[in-house]
């Protein structure tokens, strides 16, 4: 068996936390690779393999992603249209997509025993066409529409080219229900269960009284079309990355990914749980 490491470490307790977990990896007799460009921080661990995390995220049976949220989504693109499985170990400040804490590394043996849980999270590619080809990438979490100027949008959503609506807002969020925690659940949105599949769509700071959260069936293909009369733009972002700036009448098309990640549970927590324990927190 064998695990690749891909750490953040301008996490607190990063680099200790990944140097632990390489000892009670080798411990249960799984090989370990790190990336080349972290070899000074383990240069004196002789059970580490050394090479491009690239290749090992396709070879692994699982990389263990060490620092927050944001590490973990970095994470979940390298093991796009792989089987690698993905584990995310929290050093950040939430951790929500985490499956474990950094206190809680013995559990890693678990991963010899098979004594853990899968949990398939369905991705969103988002397309643009352009004047000079198409340009395609995969989010976990989601997509996010804002003005460049920090302004009010006006854009128009379309599914499987039906108008579904005319919409002024500073933005709009298409979100997995992974991502329904994340951008999508500070701007209003519902809570969705990960193992669900569903495409959701909210807008952010609606002009209206009456906007909701929409949910539309994973097989649908949906498309923002920008609108706005005056010479702007809306600012696209796939997972805080940016992806692409829309003129008028410029639009994306958004559909379910065509991979899926797979996330380690090894303590059967179930989602609620978590999102009791991590969510409630400042207002406990």
């Amino acid at each position: 068996m064998k695990a690749a490491l891909y750490p953040n470490f301008q996490k607190t307790n990063a680099l200790s936390c990944a140097r632990e977990a390489c000892d009670v990896l080798a411990d249960c007799g799984i090989d370990v690779s790190v990336s080349e460009i972290f070899r000074n921080d383990f240069s004196d661990k002789p059970h580490v393999i050394f090479e491009d995390i690239n290749e090992s995220a396709k070879t692994a049976d699982v990389v263990l992603a060490i620092g927050g949220d944001g590490t973990i989504l970095r994470c979940a693109k390298l093991l796009m249209g792989s089987d690698t499985k993905l584990l995310g170990i929290n050093t950040g400040t939430l951790g929500f997509m985490a499956g474990l804490e950094a206190d809680q590394l013995d559990k890693l043996s678990l991963l010899t025993t098979g004594e853990y849980e899968i949990s398939q999270r369905m991705t969103l590619d988002v397309l643009y066409h352009g004047k000079d080809g198409d340009v395609m990438a995969t989010v976990l979490n989601e997509v996010s529409a804002r003005s460049g100027s920090f302004r009010i949008c006006d854009f128009e959503v379309y599914s499987e080219g039906y108008l579904v609506g005319k919409h002024r807002a500073d933005g709009v969020l298409f979100s997995t229900p992974s991502g329904s925690t994340a951008y999508a659940l500070s701007a209003g949105g519902p809570v969705i269960e990960p193992d669900l599949e569903c495409i959701e769509m909210t807008l952010i700071c609606p002009h209206s009284l009456f906007s909701r959260a929409t949910m539309f069936s994973p097989s649908r293909r949906l498309r923002m079309k920008v609108t706005t009369s005056r010479e702007d733009c809306m600012v696209i972002n796939v997972d805080g990355e940016h992806f692409i700036d829309l003129a008028r009448d410029e639009s994306i098309e958004i559909c379910r990914g065509r991979n899926n990640i797979n996330f380690i549970d090894l303590l059967g927590n179930s989602f609620h749980e978590s999102l009791c324990k991590k969510m409630c927190k400042p207002i406990k």
